[in-house]
C-alpha cells in the first residue's frame, strides 16, 4: 500500500499544497482560498493534516538528491535560531556548509551541551557519505564548544576537525536563518513540537532545493525542485 493510498484527492494535488505551504510564505487559510480558486476546493485542516503525514516524506524522499558532495562539505557553519512552539522559545539547531548549503537540522527545547551534541552527532551521520568536515565554525556559545569536544572524546567526531569561534563567519547562516524565517512569519506560532518538527522538516527540505541542492539533477528544467519532488513521487 502506497502512502497516498485511501486520499480523496489525487497525489498531484496533495504534493502540490505541501510543496508550496513548505515552500513560500503563505498560511493554511491562504492555501485553502489558492486551492480553491483552482477549482479544488478543500479545508485548510485538511491541508494541516496533509502537511504534518507528507512533509516528514518530502524530507526523507528528496534527501538523497539534496546530498552535499564532498567537495563543498569541508567547512560547516553551525547555530542556532529561535522558533515559537506552544507559547515558549524553541532551538532551531541547524549546520550548512560556507557556500550556503544545508546539511542538517534539528529542534530542541533547550539550548544546553546535551542539545548540541545530539544536533551535531545527527549532523555527523546524515553527511557520513561526504566525509568529516576539515573544520566547524561556531559562535561563542559555551554548549557548543563543549559539545564538539565531548564528541572528540568518544570517536564520535575526530580528533582533526579543527573547531573555529569566529562570529563573522556565521554571517552566512544567520542570512540563511532569516530566509527561512521570512517563511515562517505568516503562518504563526507552532502548537506543539511534534507538528513543529515535522512542518520544519518539509520546510528544509524545500529550502535546500530552492537553494539550488539536486538541481543537477532535474537537468536544466526550470522549477528544479518541482521536478525532483514529481520524480520521487512518480507523479510526472
Amino acid at each position: 500500500m502506497g502512502i497516498f493510498s485511501g486520499c480523496h484527492f489525487p497525489r498531484g494535488i496533495i504534493l502540490w499544497a505541501v510543496r508550496w505551504y513548505c515552500r513560500y510564505g503563505v498560511s493554511y487559510r491562504d492555501l485553502e482560498e489558492m486551492m480553491t480558486e483552482r477549482g479544488v476546493p478543500v479545508d485548510h485542516t485538511t491541508i494541516y493534516r496533509w502537511v504534518q503525514k507528507y512533509a516528514p516524506e518530502l524530507d526523507k524522499q528528496t534527501r538523497w538528491y539534496r546530498q552535499v558532495p564532498y567537495w563543498q562539505a569541508s567547512s560547516w557553519r553551525v547555530d542556532e535560531t529561535y522558533i515559537r512552539v506552544g507559547g515558549r522559545w524553541c532551538y532551531l539547531y541547524r549546520a550548512i556548509t560556507a557556500g550556503g548549503r544545508t546539511l542538517d537540522f534539528y529542534l530542541s527545547p533547550k539550548r544546553n551541551v546535551a542539545a548540541a551534541k545530539r544536533f551535531l552527532a545527527k549532523a555527523l551521520r546524515s553527511n557520513a557519505s561526504a566525509g568529516y568536515p576539515r573544520v566547524i565554525n561556531t559562535d561563542k556559545a559555551p554548549s557548543l564548544a563543549r559539545a564538539i569536544a565531548e564528541l572528540k572524546s568518544v570517536g564520535i567526531c575526530p580528533a582533526t576537525v579543527e573547531h573555529r569561534q569566529v562570529k563573522y563567519l556565521n554571517n552566512v547562516l544567520e542570512g540563511d536563518h532569516g530566509r527561512l524565517k521570512r517563511i515562517l512569519g505568516p503562518k504563526g506560532a507552532f502548537k506543539n513540537r511534534t507538528s513543529a518538527y515535522r512542518t520544519l522538516k518539509g520546510m528544509e527540505a524545500m529550502h535546500s532545493l530552492r537553494k539550488g541542492q539536486g538541481a543537477m539533477f532535474a537537468y536544466g528544467q526550470p522549477n528544479p525542485d518541482a521536478v525532483i519532488v514529481n520524480r520521487v513521487f512518480e507523479t510526472a
